[in-house]
């Protein structure tokens, strides 16, 4: 007997970068942010009573939404937390699409996208990048009336490359009927943030993680910023699974880190620094280097296949991400860490290297 759904078992699931526990590894694979969190998180964190946890997380975030209205020059009314951007992203489906509608995003993004359309019951209307793996905004400006909503990643993920911020300007002043999504998991490394436009585009929805330049990965923290009315329909539908996705500690945690701008500016600056370093090295030993305005990059080496990359450098000790997919199967997607992980992996890369020679 089979207790399984016939759409439980149509879904292909999203798979996250390998988590190892085998054994120490340079961990350059899941783009997590390769500093610890500010002092201020670390003081939340050791100061927090234990005996708080008995209780229930204030389910609308009050806190921390007043904390993320303030740091963007917004209403806690634009704003909408959850567990991790991921939830977020996922929350956008029943809120914004019927079963049947169609959601536009590019052939080469994020593929939990595809992943939350099947288990939505939405179709994909996949757009193909250009040769480059860039976003064509040409595109997206004469949809048919099927596609509801658009979803862009900027900048992009795995390729790293932002769509300058004009262009979405446009893509959502001509989709004005439709929610333009845009999922800005990487925005924090680029000069392209839409928050700004919020008050003038009100299909547009932005979304945002504490993963990756705020180091709080492990604590689970996403949020979108959109209009009232835009929130309210994503809290009907949160509320209609879990209204306390996002437990007492993260929010005490996430609101810590988003006031000690100081600090993970100076994070910031220092990725970014270090990613021109790698691109630098990986293109003097034969490989293409996307440029980048994230805290990975996207690289493929001339003669030597993505895969024995990957294969090789993790017999090296080093992880980083290959996709299976086409058009990118070529490249492997390396994080940005410390000065120390960047010889790591450039001492094991050379090795691969010469050793194909």
């Amino acid at each position: 007997m089979n207790y399984l759904s016939r759409h439980c078992r149509s879904i292909s699931p999203y798979t996250a970068g390998e988590q190892p526990r085998d054994k120490s590894y340079v961990k350059l694979n899941t783009n997590e942010c390769p500093y610890p969190p500010s002092p201020a998180v670390e003081k939340t964190l050791r100061e927090y009573e234990a005996g708080d946890l008995r209780l229930y997380p204030d389910p609308d975030c009050t806190e921390l939404r007043a904390v993320i209205a303030e740091k963007y020059g917004l209403k806690p009314q634009n704003v909408f937390i959850g567990n991790g951007s991921d939830e977020v992203l996922a929350l956008c489906f029943p809120t914004f699409f019927d079963e049947g509608d169609e959601v536009a995003f590019a052939d080469v993004t994020y593929t939990f996208y595809k992943v939350w359309a099947h288990a939505f019951g939405v179709k994909a209307r996949v757009i193909p990048v250009d040769k480059e793996l860039k976003l064509d905004p040409e595109d997206y400006l004469a949809l048919p009336d099927s596609v509801r909503g658009v979803i862009i990643c900027n900048p992009n993920a795995p390729t790293g490359m932002p769509m300058p911020r004009a262009d979405i300007v446009r893509i959502a002043e001509q989709n004005s009927e439709r929610v333009v999504i845009v999922d800005e998991a990487y925005c924090d490394f680029s000069q392209e943030s839409m928050i700004g436009m919020l008050n003038e585009l009100p299909n547009l929805v932005v979304v945002k993680t504490l993963s990756k330049a705020y180091a709080l990965a492990g604590a689970r923290c996403g949020f979108a910023l959109a209009s009232p009315e835009i929130v309210d329909g994503l809290n009907t539908i949160k509320n209609s699974f879990n209204s306390y996705t996002v437990n007492a500690l993260t929010q005490k945690l996430a609101a810590a880190a988003l006031k000690d701008t100081a600090y993970y500016a100076a994070v910031i600056d220092k990725i970014s620094k270090e990613r021109e370093v790698v691109s630098d090295a990986l293109r003097a030993l034969g490989f293409t280097v996307l440029p980048s305005r994230t805290n990975f990059v996207f690289a493929s080496h001339k003669t030597v296949p993505a895969s024995e990359i990957y294969f090789a450098l993790k017999e090296e000790g080093v992880l980083v991400r290959h996709f299976k997919k086409a058009r990118i199967d070529n490249f492997v997607r390396i994080t940005i860490g410390t000065r120390e992980d960047t010889k790591a992996l450039l001492d094991k890369v050379a090795k691969v290297v010469k050793n194909r020679s």
